[in-house]
């Protein structure tokens, strides 16, 4: 470690550090602990530290490879944060952007850990939600000025900052309370409760509610899930009830009221990283509100008194064995989780363990002694004996024994360190069962919540609504002098539609109409999850890349309009929609939705379902247009068999229309239930050969061939 007033040479000169004032005066002296030459992912100058005294790490890429134009770009990692080499992991920057889309854009990338390590709290700054939701990131970009200034001879002009779901909430309040820090914001999927300018309270989160009920469905639809998403899907019967019990309807029809995405139900089965939501908060659920964990199961009104049966038979409560500790990389190496029915498993140790953990760290454990019965998901994991014993973690994933877990805290920094093959747990789930039912018990003044009150009066008894961990920062107040992007997605499962028009309202709320004119933007993504399409579990006769896109071009062509915006005045396009119901509606007609992304609509035999004979060829029909300003057609494709291969491409696409229509026939030589997806690209300099800014969107159609 390299504190101030001493000098780090590496690479492009010395690093001096000793000038340097923090603005706020809870950071200590900067210092910097690595100053390296680096050709990976490009030529660059990495310089790492921190902020003495605190938990404050932060990381600069500096691309020296002439693309640098003056510009800083800091992305905020989602979730809590935690981690200040997030967006410089190969993953996250394939997925969200890293140091390759920063220096495009002319910028160096600046990161920081958000005044914490992994979950775990700063332990003077203790539970200020201030510190972690903008304080110690705009702390972190102050400095970036200054040694930014060294490297390259004078101060950024421009610093922008940006970030998906938990940076997405993060990055307006970072706008809003550091002006002097950036100059515009580009959250995507964030979130969260408006509140006065300067509070300081931890916020009340819906999604806590309302996760909650996607649990309570996950687990009462069961293997349903895939068949509600198969009469959802295009050329399907559209009624997501037939086939349902009394109760499965009801929470089916909750969880719709309350906001979630149709179209998306898939998902529901299949949840990614939504559990970690529970995972992080459930010693803080249990801490704030101990009495509706008790009264769940001993007082009328709620479920686990009045109707026990549809909760007793998932009841897990019982003490088990430790076989093996496992590490992600332990899993991802091992067969015996490379059946299809363990891809979810999979694909969620993948997105954990590339979130600057520990590699050696064990978060996984196998367990003997749980019997058959018994819903594993979210059950709490205490360790009884050992030496960790006492820690507890909940589970987060599970392929039927073996068990990732993680916690808030301590807990989540160590997970089953020191835990060994033999040592005992308790398994204990009857919290977690509680908790799907939380929405009906806490609710929120938001009009998603609605359907669960009479007269303003709820239905069922009521306790206070818990604030979510201090690592989400602050309600937003919607005031701020830069600019802002807000994207949003049409299919997120984590970040409901419903959360993307807050932000809205609370610019409209401080700045009136003609404040949001000239400084905010809401814009959607049609057919984009909270993750890229890659981290979407696939269905057996559907690759997930044939129904979802992958949005970082979208982000990227956002953030060149934020840039442009700010620093040439060129106004950048929102998107029209409507909102009904908690639905977010778009429009078919491009001129008339506007945003970035082109309008797509395919047919099969003039419909949305067709069948054919094996043999038989079908007429396919795509259609596109690119809404006014957005660019030019680059590409056309099909994918006929679900693969997601896209093996056939339209010819003489050369990037100078901005509508098309075109058809091909297709017959397959095997009987099945096909889906057919038609898929373009825009691009706005019309550049065929463009490598980013691409964006997609795709249509589906059924093909059953008999």
């Amino acid at each position: 470690m390299t504190e101030t007033g001493q000098r780090s040479k590496v690479g492009n000169g010395t690093i001096e550090l000793a000038g340097y004032v923090s603005t706020d005066g809870f950071f200590g002296t900067p210092y910097v602990d690595v100053d390296e030459e680096r050709s990976e992912p490009i030529a660059h100058r990495y310089v790492h530290g921190g902020f003495a005294d605190t938990a404050t790490r932060w990381a600069f890429w500096f691309p020296t490879n002439g693309q640098y134009r003056g510009r800083i770009l800091q992305p905020l990692e989602g979730a809590h944060g935690g981690h200040e080499n997030a967006f410089g992991n190969d993953l996250m920057a394939d997925f969200l952007g890293g140091l390759r889309m920063c220096a495009r854009l002319g910028g160096c990338m600046v990161e920081s850990n958000q005044g914490h390590i992994g979950d775990d709290l700063d332990p003077r700054g203790g539970d200020d939600p201030t510190l972690y939701g903008h304080r110690a990131s705009a702390e972190t970009a102050r400095l970036a000025k200054f040694v930014g200034a060294q490297v390259y001879g004078e101060e950024p002009h421009h610093a922008y900052v940006w970030g998906g779901s938990g940076g997405g909430r993060r990055s307006p309040l970072c706008l809003e309370n550091a002006p002097d820090a950036w100059d515009g914001a580009l959250p995507f999927m964030g979130g969260g409760p408006i509140v006065e300018h300067g509070n300081t309270e931890k916020i009340e989160g819906a999604q806590v509610m309302s996760f909650a009920t996607m649990f309570n469905c996950q687990r009462l639809l069961g293997e349903k899930t895939d068949e509600i998403a198969d009469a959802m899907a295009p050329g399907g019967h559209g009624d997501p009830f037939v086939g349902l019990t009394t109760h499965q309807r009801e929470e089916l029809a909750s969880l719709y009221r309350q906001g979630f995405p149709r179209g998306d139900e898939y998902m529901i089965g299949k949840p990614l990283g939504q559990m970690w939501l529970w995972t992080s908060m459930a010693a803080s659920l249990l801490e704030q509100d101990p009495s509706y964990f008790d009264d769940f199961w001993t007082k009328p009104g709620y479920v686990g008194f009045d109707q026990p049966g549809l909760v007793e038979r998932d009841i897990l409560n019982t003490r088990a064995t430790v076989t093996k500790v496992l590490t992600g990389a332990d899993v991802l190496a091992d067969p015996r989780f490379l059946e299809p029915r363990h891809q979810n498993f999979r694909l969620l140790i993948m997105v954990f363990s590339s979130l600057g953990a520990d590699p050696s760290l064990p978060m996984v454990v196998e367990l003997e002694g749980l019997g058959e019965t018994g819903y594993r998901l979210g059950t709490s994991v205490t360790v009884l004996t050992g030496a960790a014993a006492g820690r507890r973690l909940y589970c987060g994933a599970h392929a039927d024994d073996v068990l990732y877990c993680d916690a808030a805290g301590e807990a989540n920094l160590l997970r089953f360190s020191d835990v060994l093959p033999g040592d005992e747990v308790q398994v204990d789930n009857r919290d977690f069962l509680a908790f799907h039912y939380f929405a009906r018990h806490h609710l929120m003044s938001e009009p998603q919540f609605d359907s669960l009150r009479i007269d303003d009066r709820p239905v069922f008894p009521q306790h206070p609504v818990p604030r979510q961990s201090a690592l989400m920062g602050v309600g937003y107040s919607g005031l701020y002098r830069g600019k802002l992007i807000w994207v949003h997605h049409t299919k997120d499962s984590s970040l409901w539609p419903s959360q993307g028009i807050i932000y809205r309202e609370a610019v409209l709320r401080a700045q009136g109409q003609e404040g949001a004119k000239e400084r905010f933007r809401l814009r959607w993504v049609e057919n984009a999850e909270h993750t890229p399409s890659m981290m979407v579990p696939s269905l057996p006769n559907r690759a997930s890349n044939t129904w979802l896109i992958d949005y970082l071009p979208y982000i990227e062509q956002s953030l060149a309009d934020l840039i442009a915006w700010v620093e040439d005045g060129i106004d950048p396009v929102d998107t029209a929609f409507d909102y009904v119901e908690n639905k977010v509606i778009l429009s078919p007609d491009a001129a008339q939705r506007r945003g970035i992304q082109a309008v797509i609509a395919v047919t099969v035999n003039g419909s949305d379902r067709a069948g054919a004979a094996v043999g038989e060829a079908v007429e396919l029909e795509l259609s596109a247009t690119v809404p006014p300003g957005a660019g030019t057609i680059v590409s056309a494709d099909w994918d006929f068999d679900g693969t997601g291969l896209f093996p056939f491409g339209h010819d003489g696409i050369d990037g100078s229309a901005t509508s098309v229509s075109l058809s091909t026939k297709h017959a397959f030589d095997r009987p099945g239930e096909y889906f057919v997806t038609g898929r373009v690209h825009s691009h706005r300099d019309g550049d065929t050969a463009a490598s980013s800014c691409r964006i997609a969107n795709v249509a589906q159609v059924r093909v059953v061939v008999a």
